[in-house]
């Protein structure tokens, strides 16, 4: 793996961390799954299937962070939300690329989806 994934990877993780005192169900929390998940997503992706796998990993890490760290009614947008936007970051901007879509999508789907 290259320098700028490690970090990209490493600077989200380092993000979840402080989560457990974030309230049970709110969107940072979602953000911060859908971002980790985009990023780990893409990054394992990328060195199993090339470009087309990192767009995959990333909507698949995307959806599955936010399906792990948002409950109730708006988990379904979420998911989907975190799915669209980690792939559409990763398809544009790599690793860094799916954090940032995937927070954005699942922030975002989580909202529309209450």
């Amino acid at each position: 793996m290259k320098n700028s994934t490690l970090l990209a990877i490493s600077v989200c993780t380092g993000l979840l961390l402080p989560t457990a005192a974030l309230s049970g169900d709110s969107t940072a929390k979602t953000a911060i799954g859908s971002a980790v998940g985009g990023a780990a997503g893409a990054a394992i992706g990328k060195s199993v299937g090339g470009s087309t796998g990192e767009i995959v990993g990333g909507a698949v890490g995307g959806g599955a962070g936010a399906a792990v760290t948002t409950r109730g009614k708006g988990k379904t947008g979420a998911v989907v939300g975190g799915a669209a936007g980690g792939a559409t970051g990763a398809a544009v901007g790599g690793v860094g690329g799916a954090a940032l879509g995937g927070a954005a999508g699942g922030a975002l789907g989580r909202a529309l989806g209450k």
